[in-house]
């Protein structure tokens, strides 16, 4: 392990969820999670009398859990050559359409405080704000002041995990990981059919439609409906 790992290593290990939402993430719908990261300064290392506690605030954005399979997801851009070889992997061991739930998230920092009051004290305070407003989706998470990024994706991780079971639950009773004889799940399809919708209605680009088609391998099943939105929209 080299110094890079030990200290995200160490990250995690210090990173505490001491409030997580009373929500988990929702099935069918974007998920708004806020979030106040209260770490010590990195200069209390050096100044043992500070007494004072970082404030980070800010909301992670999950989107609607999607269906997706190994071969959907080798096809995905912005993938580094050892995230296709795990890809690749899971092709060999469960098969090209074996269906599985994809997650993704958008972070969205806000302010940042620097209070005279121990962690002790700044928790207690925002533990008393947040039931005083009611949010069930407000969090608190102790993290390592350097690394705070990897304190909040351990967060991310953990409701992710929290919430996997429910979702897929969901899902099934919903017959939304059944695959078609193509390989492709229903939920997808769905997907799809809200997509052309947003293109008709200029919600959406034709080439993100295009581009999910081609991720499927279905652009030639649907080309003849995709060439048909350009002459019934007058997209160009």
């Amino acid at each position: 392990m080299d110094i890079k790992d030990e200290r995200i290593a160490e990250a995690v290990r210090q990173t505490l969820i001491i409030r997580p939402p009373r929500q988990l993430l929702d099935t069918f719908g974007v998920t708004n999670i806020g979030y106040y990261m209260v770490t010590s300064p990195t200069y209390a290392e050096i100044d043992k009398k500070n007494n004072e506690t970082v404030i980070r605030k800010g909301r992670v954005i999950a989107n609607r859990p999607r269906v997706v399979t190994p071969y959907y997801l080798s096809r995905l851009e912005g993938f580094s050559s050892d995230a296709r070889q795990y890809f690749d992997s899971l092709i060999h061991q469960h098969g090209a359409n074996t269906p599985g739930i994809y997650y993704t998230y958008r972070n969205e920092p806000g302010e940042l405080n620097i209070v005279s009051d121990n962690m002790q004290t700044v928790v207690e305070r925002l533990n008393a704000e947040i039931e005083h407003n009611r949010d069930p989706l407000m969090a608190i998470i102790k993290g390592k002041d350097d690394m705070w990024d990897v304190s909040l994706l351990k967060f991310i991780h953990q409701i992710t995990s929290h919430s996997m079971k429910g979702n897929i639950s969901q899902m099934q009773s919903r017959g939304l990981l059944n695959i078609d004889p193509l390989g492709v799940p229903m939920e997808a399809r769905l997907g799809i059919e809200e997509m052309f919708s947003k293109v008709t209605s200029g919600e959406l680009e034709p080439k993100e439609l295009k581009d999910e088609l081609d991720r499927w391998g279905l652009f030639e099943e649907y080309q003849d409906r995709f060439f048909g939105l350009f002459n019934r929209t007058g997209i160009r």
